[in-house]
């Protein structure tokens, strides 16, 4: 498995954790933003009057509100990346990396705008009477080389009345890697967070955990799209109060550090962030392929898995669901990533080494135990490696007794480092180490003081404030709100992949795999599933970019049509 992980990883590196992944995201959206006009900016008040229902006419034809279609949608945005997501981009890249989040959400709520449109406009009715939407219809639809295409015209190729459905199965694709991302984005690693936050914090039983949520995720996915959004457009707000009731509590017990945090989100922009604390410091290329990811996994605008929400809305005009598809990347990044970051920088915790257990893929030995810390620097960053070690490492009441022995954990220097058996007793004895890993990691528990990320860091951040302790326990119901939610959303972008592939009677045996899978990932390790997860998205996200671009000038007409229609009317 490991190998096989590894392999993943070197796909994954290649593709959405790759410079030209991240650029073309952001050229979508720069480009859309630039060629609509700032659309963001423009349409944001008439988004708002269109989600509060003004220009509802009776007789419009969806299986949901405007408001339900935007609370299921962030219901799917809104999750662990807004917890754990903003604070793993803080711990890679700096302060910096929040400003590169924001700056994704920026563009990206153009992306939104033009994706949901495209998607309603070309959505259909099924079998069972419901609707169906998302990138794969349209491609089907309008992705096809016909007699007509640009490209044929220009090459002077007579095809007849022959079509080429380049667009059909393009969409099969996208359908695919939706139903794949729908257990590695939408499940998987969602439940697997939430049992670690609740055994963590109230020692709950991660079976137990399982066995109970996936009860409760079955009574609503069984129900479909209506009873989706009736759950969800009553969690997400509630969700969204209660975190930022806990977010703005910390923010103000460190009322000092606000401008501090504030300034240092942008002055390491352009030139990275210095080592500070046990921070060993991050380049202006990390910050900013980090705050991008992130921030596609937070907003997930240019996936394609918020359009397949937004096209079941009752909404007569595609681009009044795209309007409102503006708003969230505003409220998931813009307002929620940004309280999440504040909370952290301004409680310090980023830069802190807290005592923690070790995670042992976060751990590296070297066999140097004086470099400089711009030795440090270019080692965790990849420019200039330092030797590993590799034998065994002599261990005597928890202690090393090697000398010339470095360990670093989650990129920072690791101190008062204690080795546990896996009864958390002091460990006697050698453990093999390769190339700077331990070999047999489920036999070892490694404690010590060293920075943390993730979800640990937020909940850590958390306890800085007038609550005290009891913020972490915030974060931790946060989390299970935020996660849960997410996983019913993408239950219903999964079922809807399955319906375009091989239509609606199949979708109840998706459910129950999908149930299922849910379960058994609340207690077992889903390293691979989230690096698959990445590989995933990215193919979502590929085909539906190339897509939206093709499709610029359709995207454009439909708008001006639409404005047209509003003021004549």
């Amino acid at each position: 498995m490991q190998k096989f992980h590894e392999i993943l990883k070197v796909i994954d590196g290649n593709i959405g954790g790759s410079e030209w992944f991240v650029f073309l995201l952001l050229f979508t959206g720069l480009f859309f933003t630039l060629y609509l006009k700032f659309p963001q900016i423009r349409y944001f008040r008439h988004a708002l009057k269109i989600v509060s229902g003004k220009f509802d006419k009776k007789g419009d034809e969806g299986d949901t509100s405007h408001f339900q279609a935007l609370t299921t949608a962030l219901s799917g945005t809104v999750g662990t990346g807004n917890i754990a997501g903003v604070a793993f981009a803080i711990h890679l890249g700096g302060p910096a990396a929040l400003f590169w989040m924001l700056v994704t959400a920026f563009f990206g709520m153009t992306t939104k705008f033009v994706e949901v449109t495209l998607s309603h406009k070309y959505r259909e009715k099924v079998e069972d009477g419901s609707i169906a939407g998302g990138p794969m219809y349209f491609m089907k639809k309008r992705l096809n080389i016909t007699k007509d295409s640009s490209l044929i015209k220009r090459l002077n190729i007579n095809l007849g009345d022959k079509v080429i459905k380049t667009g059909k199965w393009l969409g099969v694709f996208f359908a695919f890697a939706t139903i794949v991302s729908s257990f590695g984005t939408g499940s998987l690693p969602q439940v697997n967070s939430i049992s670690n936050a609740l055994f963590s914090t109230f020692g709950v039983n991660k079976i137990v955990s399982g066995a109970l949520l996936s009860v409760l995720l079955a009574l609503v996915i069984i129900g479909g799209i209506k009873r989706i959004a009736k759950v969800t457009s009553k969690l997400v707000p509630a969700m969204a109060l209660f975190y930022f009731i806990g977010a703005i509590a910390v923010i103000l017990y460190n009322a000092e550090n606000i401008l501090p945090a504030l300034a240092s989100i942008f002055s390491d922009i352009f030139s990275g962030t210095a080592a500070t604390g046990g921070f060993l410091g991050a380049t202006i290329a990390f910050a900013f392929n980090r705050g991008v990811n992130r921030g596609l996994f937070s907003n997930e605008a240019g996936q394609g898995s918020a359009p397949i929400a937004h096209a079941a809305a009752r909404a007569h005009e595609p681009v009044s669901e795209g309007m409102v598809a503006i708003l969230e990347p505003f409220i998931d990044t813009i307002i929620i990533c940004s309280l999440t970051g504040l909370v952290i920088l301004s409680s310090g915790t980023w830069k802190e080494k807290i005592e923690n257990q070790f995670q042992l893929t976060d751990v590296e030995i070297l066999q140097n135990d004086s470099p400089s810390g711009e030795e440090l620097f270019n080692h965790i960053s990849d420019k200039n490696k330092l030797n590993n070690f590799s034998g065994d490492l002599a261990i005597a009441d928890g202690k090393i007794t090697n000398e010339n022995i470095l360990i670093i954990s989650a990129r920072s220097v690791a101190e008062d480092i204690y080795f546990k058996n896996e009864n958390n007793e002091l460990f006697t004895g050698p453990i093999s180490v390769t190339e700077g890993k331990i070999d047999d990691k489920e036999a070892i528990i490694m404690t010590g003081k060293s920075l943390i990320h993730s979800a640990p860091l937020t909940a850590e951040s958390f306890k800085r404030s007038y609550f005290g302790k009891w913020g972490q326990y915030i974060v931790a119901i946060g989390l299970l709100l935020f996660a849960f939610s997410t996983a019913i959303s993408w239950s219903y972008y999964g079922d809807r992949a399955i319906t375009f592939l091989w239509g609606s009677k199949y979708v109840v045996y998706y459910r129950v795999v999908y149930v299922l899978g849910f379960f058994v990932a609340a207690f077992t390790d889903t390293t691979i599933i989230w690096t698959f997860s990445g590989i995933a998205i990215a193919f979502m996200t590929i085909p539906n970019l190339l897509g939206l671009l093709i499709l610029r000038k359709e995207v454009k007409s439909t708008i001006n049509d639409y404005w047209e229609d509003f003021n004549n009317n």
